[in-house]
């Protein structure tokens, strides 16, 4: 069994994205968006998405919806939808987010957006294949 104190792990982790658990169908990922950082606009034609913050403050932006963000809220992002988070506030922005199915390459950390994004568009980001 895995067990995890979710807010805890999320908050002491300072990088932009970590794979903490991949199983057939759901993946658990924290993510740390710097002051003045976001995820970045994208949209996941084949993964359905949630997003619980932990710390600081931000703001959500799915389907041209605008919402603010702060600890304890959850964001719901159905697969294809266009979507972005971006930190508002003068702390990190610390989540965790549950993809089905899995988005990212099991164990996959990226200290940075910039990794992670040539890490995609470089194919070594794949999600684990059935």
């Amino acid at each position: 069994m895995d067990h995890f104190t979710i807010a805890t792990v999320a908050e002491q982790s300072a990088d932009f994205r970590r794979v903490l658990w991949t199983g057939e169908h759901t993946q658990l990922v924290i993510m740390t968006i710097p002051v003045g950082g976001e995820i970045g606009e994208e949209t996941h034609e084949g993964n359905d998405q949630i997003l619980t913050f932990v710390s600081g403050t931000g703001e959500a932006v799915v389907s041209g919806q605008k919402k603010k963000v702060a600890q304890g809220d959850l964001v719901v992002v159905p697969a294809g939808k266009k979507h972005n988070f971006v930190n508002t506030g003068p702390n990190p922005l610390v989540l965790y987010t549950v993809y089905g199915p899995p988005d990212h390459a099991d164990g996959a950390v990226h200290t940075t957006k910039e990794e992670a994004d040539a890490l995609e568009e470089a194919g070594q980001d794949e999600p684990p294949t059935a």
